[in-house]
């Protein structure tokens, strides 16, 4: 159950690098196929990327803080 857990926590990881990694080259300039030659786009969906991959993770984590009570619900009194 661990090893699902790890796996469920590296693949978005690796999503927000490639994310991260698609913005940095658009940054300076070189520009991924996928992208039609345009760099606009490719830090646009770098950014779409790495936000998904770091949100993805954060919500992980709160809800598993949630569950082990170690945060209060936004739903309790």
């Amino acid at each position: 159950m661990r090893l699902l857990a790890l796996i469920i926590m590296i693949i978005p990881g690796v999503i927000a690098a490639y994310g991260m990694k698609l913005m940095r080259d658009a940054f300076f300039g070189q520009v991924a196929a996928i992208f039609f030659n345009n760099v606009f786009l490719q830090f646009i969906g770098g950014l779409a990327l790495f936000i998904g991959g770091i949100g993805f993770i954060g919500g992980f984590i709160v809800h598993r803080d949630r569950k082990r009570d170690k945060i209060p619900n936004k739903h309790s009194s």
